[in-house]
């Protein structure tokens, strides 16, 4: 009996775990998305127009930068490429509008909570981001999607995501409406079958 209550135990904690794994829709956004966080020394005003400031000089900066890539990990190597770059465009940004604070600038795994932009929702998890930190990095942050290139396209989001090859199932999971249906799918039984 304490074996066939082990068992079935097993057997429930396996699939409730199964069923919080990411799909393979979700975890192939995570991968075909660069996003930019922009991290406020602190709440007071002038901190929160600073870090404003900071944004518009990088997405002017990164508009052209990235303008040639055909997808996120490409992105990400010309953003890397040009890190040093947008460190001195980040400091002299802060020096041109008489700011001490120094900034951190990384290119790094970073996890971010559900996020809507427009017509799309983007699932809570790691995304390979553009981080700036000015001074304490304390106040308010604001984020976005660097690539596709959701910050500063005109177009509706979801058309972005298109255009750049995302699938259909992937621009479902960004723009359902409503709370999502929940499957219940073993990913054990996926990963065999994508085996066979």
């Amino acid at each position: 009996m304490k074996h066939l209550v082990f068992f079935t135990s097993l057997v429930l904690a396996f699939a409730a775990l199964c069923c919080i794994l990411p799909t393979r829709a979700e975890t192939e956004i995570y991968s075909g998305v660069v996003r930019l966080h922009v991290i406020a020394n602190s709440d007071s005003e002038r901190d929160q127009k600073t870090k404003l400031i900071v944004r518009d000089a990088v997405l002017g900066k990164i508009d052209g930068m990235t303008d040639g890539a055909t997808d996120a990990a490409c992105a990400a190597r010309m953003i890397e490429d040009n890190i040093d770059g947008i460190r001195a465009l980040v400091s002299g940004t802060l020096v041109s509008i008489g700011e001490d604070a120094a900034a951190a600038v990384t290119l790094s795994e970073e996890y971010y909570p559900e996020r809507s932009y427009g017509d799309i929702s983007l699932p809570a998890g790691k995304y390979k981001s553009l981080r700036i930190m000015i001074g304490n990095a304390e106040g308010r942050n604001w984020w976005c999607v660097l690539y596709p290139a959701v910050c500063t396209s005109s177009a509706r989001a979801s058309s972005v995501f298109k255009q750049t090859g995302f699938s259909t199932e992937q621009i479902n999971v960004l723009t359902e409406d409503e709370k999502p249906v929940y499957k219940i799918k073993f990913k054990i039984l996926e990963l065999i079958g994508a085996s066979a």
